[in-house]
């Protein structure tokens, strides 16, 4: 089908949830895209983060294509291997406590969320339930992780929503404190604030959240939904950090494009969710850890994140040398970065890169947003920065 035709049967028949891009795309190769008639493109977008090995990796796609002759799904009332091992892998490589899957970002937040607030109950009681996150943050869709949302954009509509969340200003110690009361259990942050515009937290600020949460006993609950599984240039973001986090929460890369999420929590409170206070149906299957196992066999070792983090430098220096009037700086960490434009120009930016080739997404007011598989190669980079530059520089 045309793009046209596909176009009017989406119109017909799916949600208009989306502003789409005037694209459908067909199939990809490493990080390369076809649409439906044939154009070719360098994704720097890899499905929101998603496709960590970009596509069609015969890494990936082996170990998805065996799991689903043995075993697609049992329900969690079983032992699987796949399930095992990637727990096994995550909490080895972290030194964390125990894992819960679930299947996406917003129900790891949802998870995570639950385990802070049972946490809090069974040790002070009713009543200790609040968490503070920051302004400008992005915690998920569902009516609870909305309202943890610092985004006050997202706070309509859908009431009455989850309550028991207040939000101070990212990198003002100060103003979080005021935030904090007797009812108070935790503090959830972004150590980049994806959504938000690719934002990265202050170090200094955020060792100080760490340290004030130590001695408050609030939980730290830390969402790595879109920077864990390597796309800042180690496993986690926040292990560049020099923190511990209470939980962290992952989704998006972990499972390489199959739909997953986590959460991981330290071994101080890992077992605060017994049988019966948390569960779903299809979480931890063996199709999708089995992807899991993929990625991380991958993804969790010192040179191929090492190359993650030159890469990412290069990219940085790059788009910055191309000394374009129109770029106001670049930031982010590995292969998560924002290219910093005018504000209300990031969409025009997008619109025109995607027109010529370059798949990327938008962030905030005024970042192009580049999430590039892991795996992209200097000469994909390099094909995508001579594309920018015709649009940047003209």
């Amino acid at each position: 089908m045309t793009y046209q035709e596909l176009k009017a049967d989406e119109e017909q028949y799916v949600m208009q949830t989306y502003g789409r891009f005037p694209i459908a795309l067909d199939h990809g190769q490493g990080a390369q895209l076809w649409d439906v008639e044939g154009k070719r493109y360098i994704d720097l977008a890899s499905g929101i983060g998603v496709n960590c090995l970009g596509y069609n990796h015969p890494a990936l796609t082996s170990a998805i294509e065996n799991q689903i002759h043995k075993l697609m799904h049992v329900s969690n009332l079983f032992t699987t291997a796949p399930m095992v091992q990637t727990a096994k892998t995550l909490v080895t490589a972290t030194g964390m406590g125990k894992v819960f899957f679930a299947n996406s970002g917003a129900e790891a937040n949802e998870g995570a969320i639950k385990l802070a607030r049972k946490y809090s109950f069974d040790k002070y009681g009713a009543g200790r339930n609040h968490i503070v996150t920051l302004w400008n943050s992005f915690h998920g869709r569902t009516v609870t992780t909305l309202k943890a949302t610092g985004q006050t954009r997202f706070h309509d509509y859908f009431f009455p929503f989850t309550e028991g969340f207040d939000y101070a200003a990212a990198g003002d110690l100060d103003d979080l404190k005021s935030k904090i009361t007797d009812s108070t259990c935790a503090v959830m942050m972004e150590l980049i604030q994806g959504e938000g515009g690719v934002l990265p937290q202050d170090p200094a600020f955020v060792q100080a959240v760490a340290a004030l949460c130590r001695q408050k006993d609030l939980l730290l609950i830390i969402d790595e939904v879109q920077t864990g599984i390597g796309r800042t240039g180690s496993l986690f973001c926040f292990q560049q950090y020099g923190i511990t986090p209470d939980i962290v929460t992952m989704a998006k890369g972990l499972g390489g494009g199959v739909p997953i999420g986590a959460v991981m929590a330290a071994k101080s409170c890992c077992d605060v969710l017994t049988p019966g206070t948390h569960a779903t149906t299809f979480g931890g299957s063996p199709t999708v850890c089995a992807a899991a196992n993929a990625v991380l066999s991958i993804v969790n070792d010192p040179d191929f994140l090492a190359q993650v983090c030159e890469k990412g430098e290069y990219l940085k220096n790059k788009i910055l040398a191309l000394g374009s009037p129109a770029i106001h700086g670049v930031r982010g960490k590995g292969l998560m970065l924002g290219i910093i434009v005018d504000e209300g120009q990031h969409s025009v930016f997008a619109q025109k890169l995607i027109s010529q080739g370059v798949l990327v997404i938008t962030a905030g007011k005024n970042a192009v947003r580049l999430l590039p598989p892991l795996t992209i190669t200097y000469e994909e980079l390099d094909e995508a920065l001579a594309i920018m530059k015709t649009v940047f520089c003209n």
